[in-house]
């Protein structure tokens, strides 16, 4: 006997002072080929993904599965642009989701030349009110290699608390043994805190 899950209802959109948030949609390709193109080199330091460039139409397809995915609540991919010019700024989402507890994992990048202008910590925080809120999430993660030292900033900044460093758990995208930080946030945190 197949037990079908029921999901929260929730937008696909939502937005924060600078920023529209929002799921992937089709015809998204070329802009964000720009982007990861435009950031390669910074990327290819952390992300599996980036290591060699993609086609606009590799681009469009990734953007069309993410869309899917998120349709299906299967992963909560997101695109994030600014709102005054709709400028695509970078990608985040909730991932590795467990809706039984329910956990999240939150993941972005920012495009090289928008980096340090606070856009992903606005939007780290924007999607943590979003999943306490409308995803009634328990517990919320955010991992990275232990020398991505911008991607740990960007946890503290948020009010995650560092809970865990696994040494030598994964490999990077050149093949070494990294350690991964686990910074997590809970809801009873938030509670205590006011939020």
């Amino acid at each position: 006997m197949s037990v079908v899950r029921k999901y929260p209802s929730f937008p696909d959109h939502f937005e924060t002072e600078r920023l529209l948030i929002r799921a992937p949609q089709p015809n998204e390709g070329r802009v964000i080929n720009e982007a990861v193109l435009e950031s390669i080199s910074d990327l290819r330091l952390w992300m599996h993904w980036a290591q060699t460039p993609q086609s606009i139409a590799e681009s469009e397809t990734h953007s069309r599965e993410s869309a899917l995915s998120f349709r299906n609540r299967e992963d909560l991919p997101l695109r994030l642009f600014r709102k005054h010019d709709g400028f695509f700024v970078g990608a985040s989402g909730l991932h590795n989701i467990d809706w039984d507890v329910p956990r999240f994992e939150i993941g972005y990048w920012v495009r090289s030349s928008l980096r340090g202008q606070g856009y992903i910590t606005e939007a780290v925080l924007g999607i943590t009110d979003f999943a306490f809120g409308l995803l009634k999430a328990e517990r919320l993660e955010i991992r990275c290699d232990a020398r991505n030292e911008r991607s740990a900033a960007v946890a503290r900044r948020a009010g995650y608390t560092l809970e865990a460093c696994l040494h030598s758990d994964a490999r990077d995208p050149q093949g070494g043994l990294r350690d991964t930080l686990i910074f997590a946030l809970l809801r009873d945190d938030r509670k205590l805190n006011g939020n």
